[in-house]
């Protein structure tokens, strides 16, 4: 008997078709990956098994956990079992812990809720969770908030609630998505050992094929709220029988075909920056202490040249992204733009950091809900002394959004109304608006999954071949970095460990800590 069956589910949500006979099975110690584009009814399938679906529901078909229909399970024995016999991992760990609450408090609660323990007793079990899931008191006290943690750790602290009771099933959503490749794959090998520990099964949502087919022991593929392809990983992956299944594959590998950067002419130059953080006293007598985030960082982006920062998290990327965007002041160094300087002493020059914009991870999360697309990417032409107005304001939005593939029509729509991948070309459009020197882009793929991906990749490159596009490309996936740029630098510890022509450091890298990465990455060609 399967610890989870999934059975011809069928499920409606106002009348409108969202799964369609949805079936596979899960047994113990193993792992089942479901994946497919955004929208193709991973999550929801998740949040079924978990009973954790939105009003207007109606579900058909079978669901049962160890031998117990779900389906029919009333709400008071269903809190029963969720988070003591299934458990989930979300996304987003920081949207996902309660920031006014310490790590251990969080713990502790998810154990007395199924348990009726002393508070001592709780927190005790508690730090042994924690410990398990590579977080011990020593390093990483109880009474640690999350936003002192990095996203990795974060991630970890999400894991422990969800296995603090040994749940028979654990149900992980995407939990790697926004990880760097080596916490990525320290995160994997936490949960393959729980896996094996726990004799639990282990249901992962994602839509990175390469770490499907390094970790999973069979695949379930999804499009448009049907099962189209199941089986064990790799006869899947060899197989690949359904045209759907294919076309996933192939835009796991797709490579842009960029144009060739212009002849080097200087645009930004960052010299031997240096960005130190006073951190407080840990006690009431204590000395304050310092962190270095940058270190006697330096190199050239030239004018329409497509350059890649790559590094762990903490590494320093996101500080030196903001002291080159003018919006952190630096100890030392110095930062120009077409050769005046972003700072003069701590202040930022604005007639400078006008010509550069920023395209976000989280489309959604960068725009006001409340205004129309018109009205969000028009916004950075406010900065201009003489900013377009009228008929000439209402041609150039329709043109920018006629640029990232979009119609004219969209301007009046709502950022709601349009998909993942469709916002990203708007936050790509209003990057564009005001025809900025210099572009970075954080991280805005690694949310995407990769037909969208694909998409967004080739609209860069095809902007690049309209435009002398300039770029610095933020990412964590180090198979788009290759794609997408000419030259690349890493970093780790604050410091620029190597750089130069992207696939002469990816074919061969000079750096210990490139090679890390590099082999850290996961691989569609080289299953475990």
């Amino acid at each position: 008997m399967s610890l989870l069956a999934v059975d011809n589910l069928s499920l409606q949500i106002n009348d409108t078709d969202i799964l369609h006979d949805v079936s596979f099975a899960v047994q113990p110690r193993e792992i089942v990956a479901l994946t497919g584009e955004s929208g193709s009814g991973k999550s929801i399938t998740a949040l079924s098994v978990m009973g954790l679906l939105p009003q207007g529901t109606v579900v058909s078909g079978q669901v049962q956990f160890d031998g117990q229909s779900l389906l029919d399970l009333p709400e008071p024995a269903f809190c029963r079992l969720r988070g003591n016999d299934i458990a989930m991992v979300f996304q987003e760990p920081m949207t996902a812990l309660n920031p006014v609450q310490t790590i251990g408090a969080q713990v502790a609660e998810a154990i007395r809720i199924h348990q009726r323990i002393t508070r001592r007793a709780a927190w005790t079990h508690a730090a042994k969770t924690l410990d398990r899931v590579g977080l011990p008191n020593a390093q990483f006290p109880l009474n640690t908030y999350p936003h002192q943690l990095s996203g990795g750790q974060r991630q970890r602290v999400v894991i422990a609630i969800a296995i603090a009771m040994r749940p028979k099933l654990l149900i992980a959503d995407e939990p790697t998505t926004a990880l760097d490749v080596t916490t990525q794959a320290t995160v994997l090998a936490l949960l393959k050992d729980l896996v094996a520990d726990f004799d639990m099964g282990l249901l992962i949502i994602t839509h990175d094929l390469a770490v499907v087919r390094q970790f999973a022991d069979q695949i379930v593929v999804m499009q448009k709220g049907q099962v189209v392809e199941a089986g064990p990983t790799e006869v899947v992956f060899d197989q690949m029988r359904h045209p759907y299944t294919r076309s996933l594959f192939a835009a796991s590998q797709h490579q842009v075909d960029l144009p060739a950067p212009p002849k080097p002419a200087p645009l930004l130059s960052v010299k031997d920056v240096t960005r130190i953080y006073k951190r407080p006293a840990q006690t009431l007598f204590g000395k304050a202490t310092a962190f270095t985030a940058v270190q006697d960082v330096s190199f050239e982006l030239h004018k329409g040249e497509r350059v890649g920062l790559v590094g762990e998290s903490g590494c320093g990327k996101s500080t030196l992204t903001r002291a080159i965007l003018g919006l952190d002041a630096t100890q030392s160094g110095e930062i120009t733009l077409g050769g005046l300087p972003v700072f003069s002493g701590n202040a930022p020059q604005h007639s400078v950091q006008r010509k550069m914009q920023v395209v976000f991870q989280d489309p959604y999360g960068s725009f006001n809900p409340r205004h129309k697309v018109a009205r969000l990417i028009a916004e950075p032409l406010y900065l201009s002394d003489n900013p377009p107005q009228g008929a000439v304001r209402a041609e150039l939005i329709a043109q920018t959004l006629q640029d990232v593939g979009l119609t004219p029509e969209d301007a009046e729509k709502y950022i709601h109304e349009f998909s993942g991948g469709q916002r990203q070309r708007i936050a790509i459009a209003r990057a564009l608006i005001s025809e900025p020197e210099l572009i970075i882009f954080d991280e805005a793929v690694s949310a995407l999954d990769v037909s969208v991906r694909a998409q967004i990749l080739d609209l860069l490159a095809d902007l690049c071949r309209k435009r002398p596009l300039a770029y610095l490309f933020i990412s964590h996936d180090l198979s788009v970095v290759r794609s997408v740029t000419d030259r690349v630098l890493v970093m780790q510890a604050g410091k620029i460990m190597e750089q130069g022509q992207t696939e002469t450091v990816f074919q061969d890298p000079k750096h210990p800590y490139t090679k890390a990465l590099l082999d850290a990455a996961p691989r569609l060609d080289s299953p475990v």
